[in-house]
Order: structure tokens, then sequence, then C-alpha cells
């Protein structure tokens, strides 16, 4: 008979790794486990120390938060670990971080943590303590599929759903992974702390970017690339100057305060190129995007994703910045690799962000895949250019 977590075995003699981040959500997955009789292991990751992160409302993974998650571990009688996972980190996410921005892009690096340290490097350590099963605190729900194998969905909450930080999850991944608050909401877990007399029950949630001191990701990418704030110009369409800028990593595509520059008319930031430096401005129309050409693509569809493709296209929802609804779309396979055409188009799409495939617009949506935007272009005519090789291109110098 299955136990809760979808394995042929007793509670008691199912080992369960969660990662524990100190705050309430993991502490919550953790404390639910070890209600149920698993043999709960807690695993803290100490990822950075950046000092005045360190102690920053809403950080994680540092300082305060490992002694919480030490606390909630003594409270429900399970052994914890602290992990060194700092050079790893360091390396797969901020430098990356810094690298994407330098180059242009918009990167997420939440997704970047997930793939390559959380579900990748803690995974495995997971395996070396002999667990059967990894869980985390994230909204997403895990499912088994009747063939065989694991499925995503959105959560139950659409306002905490974390699908958009998790399409790179692989197959594989997923038949170790789950997700036990995917089908609470974040009252009920919080409801649910307290109910364990956990002491982060009320308990800030964590930062998008949680290594970065005071929300000033700029300060970090200077520090790690001095050059990365060297100046250019500001210039319209045309390629007519309206200015200057202290750096291209203080803009982002959308963007409409803080340029510096005044024509009377709404300016909003449509292009960042990298190689000259340049930021490149216009009307909100050039912001709309129809077809955006994907990298590192996952597919967690059924099947390989040739085969899903009905006449070489399939229509699909997608998600290209996690505070969105997903919206229609087709997606198909062109000479490049994976491409997305959107039916309404989209304001603002950026190289480096995600963009996230659903098989339904609302609700619990499977979650099919997904993978980074390389390049988009915009619908006007004026603004058609596709910004691959502006975002794959490094700064001169």
């Amino acid at each position: 008979m299955m136990n809760s977590l979808g394995l042929d075995s007793r509670p008691q003699d199912t080992r369960v790794v969660v990662a524990m981040s100190g705050g309430v959500d993991s502490s919550v997955t953790a404390a639910l486990l070890a209600a149920e009789g698993y043999d709960v292991v807690g695993v803290t990751l100490q990822l950075y120390d950046h000092g005045e992160a360190t102690h920053r409302k809403g950080a994680c993974c540092a300082g305060r938060d490992i002694h919480d998650a030490r606390q909630v571990a003594g409270t429900l009688g399970i052994p914890h670990y602290v992990l060194d996972y700092e050079t790893r980190f360091k390396e797969e996410v901020i430098d990356r971080f810094a690298e994407s921005y330098v180059a242009g892009e918009t990167p997420v690096p939440c997704i970047s943590c997930n793939q390559s340290i959380k579900f990748r490097d803690l995974l495995d350590t997971a395996k070396d303590l002999g667990a059967q099963v990894m869980a985390t605190g994230h909204y997403i729900a895990s499912r088994s599929l009747v063939g065989g194998g694991r499925a995503l969905y959105r959560a139950r909450e659409e306002e905490r759903d974390q699908s958009y930080f998790l399409f790179a999850t692989t197959r594989e991944q997923l038949d170790i992974l789950r997700f036990p608050l995917g089908d609470l909401t974040k009252a009920e877990t919080r409801q649910a702390a307290r109910r364990f007399g956990l002491a982060v029950a009320d308990k800030d949630d964590s930062q998008d970017i949680c290594f970065v001191p005071q929300g000033r990701y700029t300060d970090i990418i200077e520090k790690l690339m001095p050059t990365a704030a060297d100046p250019g110009e500001i210039v319209d369409l045309d390629g007519k100057v309206l200015g200057r800028h202290n750096g291209i990593i203080h803009f982002t595509i959308g963007q409409r305060k803080g340029l510096g520059v005044a024509t009377g008319t709404p300016l909003y930031v449509v292009r960042l190129d990298s190689h000259t430096r340049r930021v490149v401005v216009g009307p909100r129309d050039a912001l709309r995007t129809r077809r955006i050409g994907l990298r590192d693509v996952n597919w967690i569809g059924d099947g390989r994703l040739a085969e899903a493709l009905d006449a070489g296209r399939r229509e699909v929802f997608v998600k290209v910045r996690s505070t969105r609804a997903p919206q229609p779309a087709w997606l198909s396979l062109g000479s490049d690799g994976c491409e997305i055409e959107l039916v309404d188009g989209e304001d603002g799409v950026a190289p480096g962000q995600a963009c996230v495939f659903y098989d339904a617009p609302d609700g619990q949506a499977r979650v099919l895949g997904g993978g980074f935007i390389r390049s988009a272009v915009a619908m006007t005519a004026r603004s058609s250019i596709d910004t691959s090789t502006i975002a794959s291109a490094r700064p001169a110098g």
C-alpha cells in the first residue's frame, strides 16, 4: 500500500530529507512529514554570508535563518545538518547572475538556485544520506501519473504558486522530489506552524533575490565585475543619441522611470545592447512582443517534445514573468530551437527571463516545462529586431 509520498513502504521505513531554509514553509514541511511518522532529516544550506544580508528581514540560508532551522529541528526532534555550499552558490548562482546582467539580460537567480544547487547538488546529498525522497517547502504540486512517473502542477493558491521558478525540474528529479504544501494556502501553512508550536510561525517571507543586501543588486554586480558600470549612450529606435547613462546594469526592459532623458513623450527601455553599451528607448508599443526564441528548454509533458507537437506545433499557455498570468501561445520547433508565438503579444519580454509552459490558463494546470528567453521579436515594424545577438554579446574591453 502506497504511503502519502507515493512510495510502497511504511512512513517509519521511509527516510525523507527536508531542505530547511529557516522559514515557515520548509519548517512546516518537516513538521507535517514528522507527524506522519516519516524518518525525517533536516538539511540547511549555508549559501552566502554578505554581512548585512545575513541580518536583513526576508533573507534566507544565512545567519539567523540557520539558527531558526536548527531550532525548528530541535522542536520536532529530528536530526539537522548544515552544509557549506557557499562556493557552489557563488559559482552557479551569483556569478552567473552578474554575467547575465552585464550581458543585457534579466536573469532569475531563484531558477538557477533550484536548478543547480537544490535539485542537483542537494538532491545528491539526500541520496548519500539514504533518503528515498527529498521534500521542500515550495508551493507547487507533484502527483503520480497513471502510466508511471510524476508531473508538476500549479499550486492551489494562485498568489503563492512557484511553478515559474521550478520549470527546469527534470523527470528524474520529480521521481524523488515532493512538495507537501502544494495544496495548502499560506494561511493554512501558518496555522499549521502554530499548531506544531514552531517559533517561525509568523516569520517574514524570504525575498526573491536573497543574497542582495538591501535589495541593491547593482552593488553586488559592480563588486564582482567593476566594468559593469561603464557609461554609455541612451538612443532612440533610429539610433539618435538622447543622453548618457552610468551602466546598462541599472536598466531593465520595459523600464520607464529614471531614464534621465526627456522628450515630451513617455519612453521605455526597449533593448539593452551590451556590446555597444547602448540603452535603446522607444514608445510603449515598441515593447509589444509576438515571437520568442528559447534556449535550454526542459520538457516534462507527456512523451518527447517533438512527438508532442501536433502538425509541428502545439497550443500551450505561457508565463514570461512570475507575476503574470499564463496566456495562450503556440509552441514549435524552428531552425534555431524552440519558439513561442504569443497569440495576444506581451510587453517587456527580456532575454534571460523564463518562459514556462502550462496545459491550461488557470487553476492547478499541469506544468509542461519551459526555457530561457534567448531572443524576442517586437510586433511593430520599427523595432522588429531579433535580440539574440544582443543578449549573447559581452561588453567590449
